[in-house]
């Protein structure tokens, strides 16, 4: 698959429907880093960029679209299957939390609360587009997905990048995967994820894609039970170095983002950070570092400050 093409396609086909979010030099986190405030995109995550580009590539059917999502994705799926006049049809599970249904639903799409993890809502959103004939937009685990999501890291690139190594949190893989994707091997990629839900550093581990447990701060966006195939091929290809960071020091580079930027994000998104905080990951003194901060739906929270 030429990955490079067509990221550079759907860049362009996204093109006037996203935010060309903002990059920041920063010196707060114990060394001077590059930041790539990625929740300031639509609906709080780089999840629209996905979503728009699937959207826009392919012939929607009258029925509409579904989505089955720890919370982001739908969001993302109904936002923008609404500006461009397609029903939807979004499944989200209970761990998703009061911030990310308010904003699904926020957006007029149907949406559908069901028991358990994202695995649940997965199963329940295959089952409707197989009988209702809606297309089903898969939140990592598809090109058009994975395609959508690499333009963070090409735009990043056209805004100065400079940056030996570049820090993403992971989930079920999308982000991570767009970037490798695109980055062909250019630059470091580091995969953080908490240690109570990493789908990448098991399967790194044991070669193939397995099915792990999933808890914790951020499973409400990073708890895919099993790892997308197209990530962890890229990944396993790239040699991609796996960290995994605690849920106390996911919390604490939460709290510093806002203390130091008043940025304030959801725990997925400060998870990237957690790692060069905690000492997960300890580059070289000379190493030129860059974190990827990926989504804010978070209910504002006093202990934050």
């Amino acid at each position: 698959m030429q990955w490079q093409d067509n990221i550079e396609a759907a860049y362009q086909r996204i093109a006037g429907r996203i935010v060309q979010t903002p990059v920041l030099q920063s010196a707060a986190f114990g060394r001077d880093i590059a930041l790539k405030l990625e929740q300031m995109q639509h609906t709080g995550s780089f999840k629209t960029r996905g979503a728009f580009n699937t959207l826009l590539a392919e012939d929607v059917p009258e029925a509409g679209v579904v989505a089955a999502s720890g919370g982001n994705h739908g969001a993302a799926v109904a936002f923008a299957a609404r500006q461009l006049g397609h029903r939807a049809r979004i499944f989200v599970p209970e761990m998703a939390g009061p911030s990310k249904i308010a904003l699904i639903e926020r957006t007029g799409a149907e949406l559908t609360v069901v028991p358990g993890e994202y695995a649940n809502a997965l199963e329940l959103a295959q089952r409707e587009a197989a009988e209702g004939g809606a297309m089903q937009i898969h939140a990592y685990d598809a090109p058009l997905t994975v395609a959508g999501q690499g333009t963070v890291m090409l735009e990043w690139e056209r805004q100065g990048l400079d940056a030996d190594t570049v820090l993403i949190a992971v989930g079920g893989g999308g982000l991570i995967g767009g970037a490798l994707a695109w980055l062909g091997g250019r630059r470091k990629i580091v995969a953080v994820e908490p240690m109570t839900s990493c789908a990448l550093n098991e399967a790194l581990e044991k070669g193939a894609p397995v099915d792990v447990p999933v808890s914790g701060v951020a499973a409400n966006a990073l708890g895919a039970r099993r790892i997308g195939q197209i990530c962890f091929d890229l990944a396993k290809d790239a040699h991609v170095e796996s960290v995994l960071v605690s849920d106390g020091a996911i919390i604490q580079a939460q709290q510093a983002l806002w203390q130091a930027h008043r940025q304030l994000v959801e725990p997925a998104g400060a998870t990237a950070l957690a790692a060069l905080m905690s000492g997960a990951y300890v580059p070289d003194p000379q190493e030129r570092v860059a974190v990827l901060v990926c989504g804010g739906n978070i209910a504002p929270d006093p202990q934050i400050a």
